[in-house]
């Protein structure tokens, strides 16, 4: 046989394999330089972490520095506010228009607003006439954009904020539970914290209902229990809702916070779930035997080495959480900015690539 063909059916090595002497200068090298070097402007990984990143002897925050935190719930708090005030204006307008049981004008306006946002619908006040019909399925639609898209966000953000505290519970009998163990287990644990703030806040809001509605609404338990399912579920049957005014002010704050805090249960379950099967893939792609055929597939640049950006490429793939579209599109990007088409990047590089563009 000729020596081609042996080293067609040669199978690829690691590259410490194929030079014994890199890999003795390898193992006299630190640990901390053998570490793939990481942009100065990049994030940290999951599980890199610095006693240095901890800052334990910050003051805390004054309640009125709580909305310069996030520009994201101030806006939530002004479309929120500007969509009930041009809501009840507009009922209120119509309010002859709207047939059922009625207690105050304005309230009642509120009322209607909110229980056309959440969806709810109970059917104790309705709209009589075509215009106040059209006016109710423009709010509806406009408020179900709302609720999804913006107060998910406050729910979001409320929750994260109380997931530190969740943390600092759980680990409070352990003597080594410091400031980097709660980062630690945020970090791993974030989905799952979540999940555990969102259920207790709606136990507590579905108790407060059901409490609430046996107290100044004169239900018995089981109709206020019933009323409560059907209104965070956003069923409405209508049968059993707020019927005083003191009780329609309670629902215009309780229905939304109610229905959307069930909303983002059920959707940090599902991402929950999917997190888990996840985990599970990399698990699986981590802890199986390579073999000569991963070593083909992993060499991209086919020089029969394998380096260690071409293993981690190969692995993120197999873990999906990249794909050839990726790979094409960074590498596209790589070539642009290497402007001497060495196959490294400088300063020089980057200038002069975006001189160029």
């Amino acid at each position: 046989m000729s020596s081609s063909a042996d080293s067609a059916r040669e199978p690829l090595l690691p590259k410490e394999q194929l030079d014994p002497m890199n890999t003795t200068k390898s193992r006299t090298t630190s640990s901390s330089k053998r570490r793939l070097r990481r942009s100065r402007s990049a994030p940290r990984g999951d599980c890199t972490y610095d006693d240095n990143d901890v800052k334990t002897d910050e003051p805390p925050l004054h309640p009125s520095q709580l909305f310069n935190l996030n520009p994201n719930l101030r806006r939530v708090i002004m479309f929120l506010a500007l969509y009930l005030t041009i809501g009840t204006l507009c009922f209120y307008l119509v309010r002859n228009q709207i047939s059922g049981h009625k207690t105050n004008g304005v309230l009642d306006a509120v009322y209607f607003c909110v229980v056309t946002m959440t969806t709810v619908g109970y059917g104790d006040l309705v709209p009589s006439s075509s215009a106040s019909r059209l006016l109710a399925c423009a709010f509806v639609f406009s408020g179900m954009v709302l609720v999804g898209h913006l107060l998910s966000r406050a729910a979001d953000y409320l929750v994260e904020k109380q997931e530190s505290l969740l943390v600092r519970a759980f680990h409070l009998r352990q003597s080594s539970g410091g400031p980097l163990d709660v980062l630690k287990e945020l970090q791993t644990n974030k989905l799952r914290y979540k999940c555990y703030v969102t259920f207790i806040v709606f136990v507590v809001l579905f108790i407060a209902g059901t409490v609430f509605l046996v107290t100044f609404e004169n239900m018995p338990v089981i109709e206020a229990f019933y009323c409560v399912c059907s209104t965070v579920t956003t069923l409405g049957y209508g049968d059993r809702s707020f019927n005083s005014g003191t009780g329609r002010l309670f629902a215009v704050i309780w229905i939304l916070t109610s229905t959307i805090c069930l909303a983002q249960f059920l959707l940090y379950v599902a991402e929950l779930n999917a997190e888990t099967k996840q985990r599970e893939l990399v698990k699986w792609v981590l802890t199986r035997r390579i073999t000569n055929n991963d070593l083909e597939a992993a060499d991209l640049d086919e020089d029969r080495v394998v380096e260690a950006a071409e293993f981690i490429v190969y692995k993120l793939k197999e873990m999906g959480k990249i794909d050839e579209k990726d790979v094409a599109g960074i590498m596209e990007e790589f070539e642009n900015l290497d402007y001497d088409e060495s196959g490294n990047l400088t300063n020089s590089d980057i200038v002069l690539a975006q001189t160029q563009r």
